[in-house]
């Protein structure tokens, strides 16, 4: 086997995996996703191993 079929193997599984992936999911709803940034803006962080601290 050369090169060129496996590299056009992987990039036609990639392409599959993101088409099945785009095909399954929602369309993604700007106005409730969280900020990009919220350096400030007072939101509790979330979903990850960060946030869950200990309480004092």
């Amino acid at each position: 086997m050369t090169r060129r079929p496996v590299a056009l193997a992987v990039v036609a599984a990639l392409a599959a995996v993101i088409g099945l992936d785009l095909a399954a999911s929602a369309p993604l709803n700007p106005y409730k996703a969280p900020p990009f940034l919220a350096l400030g803006s007072g939101l509790a962080a979330s979903g990850a191993h960060c946030t869950a601290a200990p309480a004092k």
